[in-house]
């Protein structure tokens, strides 16, 4: 659901205060209000979460993008590509120009990988299988892969193209030649080609963008002028604010009544589906939870009947619908059988645990900054009293999450986080979520170690036959059930506020959704209607 730790944030806080001057805005504009959860990354080379998401789509640009409305992706920067075993050769187009006003070419999109893997931070992992990249000329490019691995075209959407000539002119201090890659310049500035430019940034608070001119692609004159991406409102806050008319679009993190209340008061419901779930995580590397029967009587004694009666917001409208297990439904080797409540069976799996319930007592976690994430700790505690274990209900902010879940002794018994496949293919849902190479960040705090996992896990990304990776998920979808890292409360369908002041077709028609989390708010598709 929410970012990883950045180490530029104080630097960038001191360094990036919005002032009124900061902004020029006509007063013809138009202006799109939203807001997500901080901290807004707006170096492309560290984003992960929803937020950054929204920054890198509008900011920059991919080679590809998913197709609207269907499976597959199109062309975006490139033009065409074709495959050659291992290696991918894709065509540029030749019409593109950084927002800086130099031409895209081929050492812009070597530079931007290289970039990625040499940080190692945010979503290279996806690039693992990716030996190198060069350019053949100026308007072609090579991939070259280690092996194969079905995922690659769909990770390119993970791979935002940087202007290297405005990015080596503004090398911070590193060692090295490539410096500090221009962390510190890319934290606070846009040096892309998309379609909306960054005006001002301040990580905590507020982005400001304005639309690009010189955008390759034609953009409606209804298209927002600026978007103010702002950070963190409380629920109430968001709720007086659209209903004043000083807000567009709210988080998705709203509770479900301050939606119905919403939606009661004629605001349109905007509605996402991109393979995600809500992830209950439990700490493998930590007693009692390293045994796998007290983790099965949690996950038996979890009601998840309830979780979905929770997140409903209205008659058929829900945040949610009922999980089959690690795989949200549609993705290769999700479940059949939605998951249901055993009192009976959890007893039965706490009576085998090494540990007796009298001799300890669970720290559940939940993000301050995502208030549902309350009801399902005050859910679980009272689920888990019936089978006689002692819970403990932590709040912790994000900021600070993310620190406590880099070392297995300092996370939490329970963590709850939202996840989704980050490029619509399921291996950058769950090789993040379980290899245990990846194990100890916010997407990852079960800190799990299982043989067959990882092996699974790597099956499923080098397979490319679509039957043979259904038989793989559906084997790790079997393994994680077994083991019970975690407790999968529900599949996410994440629902947004918003005002009539904004049509978002992709959030609200089907033929135009792109099953991406994020992609929706790709800001040039949207209209604002002046009402």
């Amino acid at each position: 659901m929410t970012p990883i730790a950045r180490p530029f944030a104080a630097a960038l806080l001191a360094a990036t205060v919005l002032t009124p001057l900061a902004v020029s805005a006509a007063s013809a504009q138009t202006v799109l209000r939203l807001d997500e959860v901080a901290v807004g990354e707006l170096d492309p080379g560290k984003a992960s979460d929803y937020a950054d998401s929204i920054l890198m789509f509008n900011v920059y640009d991919t080679l590809v993008l998913p197709v609207q409305g269907g499976p597959g992706y199109a062309p975006h920067l490139a033009e065409s590509w074709e495959a050659d075993g291992n290696d991918f050769v894709f065509k540029l187009r030749q019409d593109v120009k950084f927002q800086s006003g130099n031409p895209l070419t081929a050492e812009d999109v070597v530079f931007s990988f290289d970039r990625m893997k040499a940080l190692g931070q945010g979503l290279s992992f996806v690039f693992a299988k990716v030996e190198s990249a060069e350019a053949v000329d100026a308007g072609t490019v090579r991939f070259k892969l280690s092996e194969a691995y079905s995922p690659f075209v769909a990770s390119l959407v993970r791979l935002p193209i940087l202007d290297k000539a405005l990015v080596m002119e503004n090398l911070g201090e590193g060692d090295g030649e490539m410096k500090d890659w221009g962390q510190a310049f890319l934290s606070a500035n846009g040096a892309g080609t998309g379609a909306y430019k960054v005006v001002a940034h301040n990580p905590q608070q507020e982005t400001v963008m304005e639309k690009n001119p010189d955008y390759f692609l034609d953009v409606a004159d209804s298209a927002p002028d600026q978007v103010r991406l702002r950070y963190s409102l409380e629920a109430a806050t968001v709720r007086t604010l659209i209903a004043q008319g000083e807000h567009d679009i709210s988080s998705q993190w709203l509770p479900p009544e301050v939606l119905k209340a919403l939606a009661g008061s004629g605001a349109q419901m905007l509605k996402e589906t991109g393979g995600g779930a809500f992830y209950v995580k439990m700490n493998t590397a930590k007693a009692p939870l390293d045994d796998v029967n007290c983790r099965l009587a949690l996950a038996s004694a979890f009601d998840y009947s309830a979780g979905i009666q929770m997140v409903a917001v209205a008659d058929g409208v829900a945040q949610g619908s009922p999980s089959t297990g690690a795989i949200p439904v549609g993705m290769f080797g999700a479940g059949e059988t939605p998951l249901v409540r055993d009192l009976e069976a959890a007893k039965a799996h706490l009576a085998a645990c090494q540990y007796k319930p009298e001799d300890f007592t669970l720290e559940l976690s939940w993000i301050g900054e995502v208030p549902i994430e309350e009801r399902f700790a005050l859910l679980m505690q009272a689920n888990f009293a019936e089978i006689g274990i002692k819970s403990e209900i932590r709040k912790v902010p994000w900021a600070l999450f993310t620190e406590l879940v880099s070392k297995p002794e300092n996370t939490p018994h329970i963590s709850q986080i939202f996840a989704n496949a980050v490029t619509g293919d399921p291996d950058t849902l769950l090789f993040p979520m379980y290899h245990s190479t990846l194990k100890g960040t916010w997407q990852s705090p079960e800190n799990l170690e299982d043989a067959t996992v990882d092996e699974l896990l790597v099956k499923g990304r080098t397979v490319t036959d679509p039957e043979e990776r259904q038989a793989t998920y559906a084997a790790l979808n079997e393994r994680l059930m077994e083991i019970a890292p975690t407790i999968y409360g529900y599949d996410r369908q994440s629902l947004f506020a918003a005002s009539n002041r904004v049509k978002v077709p992709a959030l609200t028609d089907p033929d135009k959704a792109f099953g991406l989390d994020g992609m929706g708010f790709s800001f040039r598709l949207m209209e604002m209607t002046g009402q």
